[in-house]
């Protein structure tokens, strides 16, 4: 396969890098753990991976603007929510609060108390495995010690935007 180089546009600033990164689409993710009090803290996420089977290993990138910068790296362990999609209303709640709006999602304990959205496709339980600097998001690094899988259809981020897998497509 050949790339036409001049087509190619050199990097020259932050929303030339957001604008290409955006057009790869993600799936939309809740990050929850627990203060050292036990106060529920929560994030919307779409970067986030599988990095390894063995040891079972995945990776989620906070900003480090975030509130759960501060509380992730110091938490027992944390939750990945992945988003079904009628979730969308949660991934914008969980978008602009670090505490997130816990009393108005239902949820279920998970290790260490942590919450799991009710209605997520997937949750991923993880115990701290490492934290590691990426810029101005630090890189998480979780062992998996749970999952549990539900059907439905995710919610993915394009563009800026949320979107759902259109009805009759094969996933």
């Amino acid at each position: 396969m050949t790339t036409d180089r001049a087509a190619i546009e050199p990097f020259t600033d932050e929303l030339l890098l957001r604008r290409t990164m955006g057009r790869f689409a993600t799936g939309v993710t809740v990050i929850t753990t627990v203060q050292p009090d036990g106060t529920p803290v929560g994030c919307t996420v779409s970067a986030f991976c599988s990095l390894s089977l063995d040891p079972p290993l995945v990776l989620v990138c906070i900003g480090k603007n975030r509130s759960m910068c501060h509380a992730l790296p110091t938490a027992p362990g944390y939750v990945v929510n992945i988003l079904s999609a009628d979730q969308h209303p949660a991934a914008l709640a969980f978008s602009r609060s670090g505490r997130g709006p816990f009393g108005a999602v239902a949820t279920t304990p998970g290790p260490y108390g942590i919450p799991r959205l009710s209605g997520a496709l997937a949750h991923v339980e993880c115990d701290g495995y490492d934290v590691l600097d990426g810029g101005d998001h630090l890189i998480v690094l979780g062992r998996v010690t749970g999952l549990a899988v539900a059907e439905g259809r995710p919610l993915l981020y394009y563009q800026g935007r949320f979107m759902n897998v259109p009805e009759g497509c094969e996933l």
